[in-house]
Order: structure tokens, then sequence, then C-alpha cells
């Protein structure tokens, strides 16, 4: 087995894209970095150690290369391809008090249209 791979190899064989093609475009686009230096060549090589972070979707995802894979196995043999150092993502915070109800709804439309046409900006979470 190698001592490098490519990336956009690399990123196809952990199933982080479903097509090598995908992985590619988006290592070209200039979204991947690799050990903190911005990476923009899919052809750029990776070995053991390395660390990667990248969007993917709407959480940025942390790993650290632990091997190289052969092949593009199942998920269990892909994810034995890095340590995922992804920080927890915040709870959504809990809601306080019941649901408005559609009066409630309509009666602060009014007035936020009312505020906005005097200026005043309204923020529903100051109390």
């Amino acid at each position: 087995m190698a001592d490098t791979l490519r990336l956009d190899k690399w990123l196809w064989q952990a199933r982080f894209f479903k097509t090598r093609t995908l992985a590619a475009k988006f290592v070209a686009s200039g979204g991947v970095r690799l050990n903190t230096n911005c990476v923009d060549k899919p052809a750029a090589t990776v070995k053991p150690g390395d660390g990667l972070a990248f969007a993917l979707g709407q959480q940025v995802r942390v790993v650290r290369i632990v091997a190289l894979g052969t092949r593009r196995g199942p998920a269990p043999e892909a994810q034995a391809l890095y340590d995922d150092l992804t920080p927890e993502a915040p709870t959504p915070a809990k809601r306080v008090g019941a649901r408005p109800t559609k009066k409630q709804r309509r009666d602060m439309e009014i007035f936020r249209d009312a505020a906005a046409l005097s200026g005043l900006e309204f923020d529903p979470s100051a109390d």
C-alpha cells in the first residue's frame, strides 16, 4: 500500500462524498484545509496523521486521517479511516412557554408593522 493518497480519492473512500468527481470539485473550490493550509488541488496528497477541516452542509467537519483506504468499502470500513474531531453542535434553545395562538401571532405582526412604521425596532427576545 502507498504511503500517500490523493485528497479527492481519500474523501470519496471515507464516504464524505458520493462520487470522486464531487469530491474533486469540492476540493477545487477551496473548501478544504489540510493541516491548517487551504488546499485547492484535488491531487494534493494526504497521509496518516494529517488533519482535515471542511464545511459539509451546515456542519464544519474536522477529522484526523488514521489510515489510507484501498477501496470504497462499507460505512464501518470507511469510518475506520479517520478520527472525527468535529466539535459538538450547540443544542438549540428550548421553547419557553406555550406556542402562541393564531390571534396572538396576528397581534404580534400588527405590533411589528406599527413599530417599523414609527422607526422603532422590535426584539421579541428582549423582555
